[in-house]
């Protein structure tokens, strides 16, 4: 990965877009992640599709995080 430091809350209302741009002598996919004042999009080239595969993974495992801070569990919030 290439360095950029940066931070944004997703919210509701996120949107997310995949755009191939295949034509080209360097292909690559474009995943937008926006918002009404944010955009971020990350580039990903041919060879990096198991990297994206583990960003996915790693969404999943974060969304389960949040569903199980809502049931509010002890073993997620560490109270007792």
């Amino acid at each position: 990965m290439k360095s950029l430091g940066t931070s944004a809350h997703i919210e509701t209302d996120t949107r997310f877009r995949v755009t191939p741009f295949a034509d080209r002598s360097h292909p690559f996919v474009s995943l937008r992640i926006e918002g009404d004042f944010v955009e971020i999009a990350l580039i990903a080239a041919l060879g990096t599709s198991e990297t994206l595969r583990r960003l996915a993974a790693a969404a999943i495992e974060a969304a389960g995080a949040l569903d199980a801070m809502a049931t509010d569990t002890p073993e997620v919030t560490g109270r007792v």
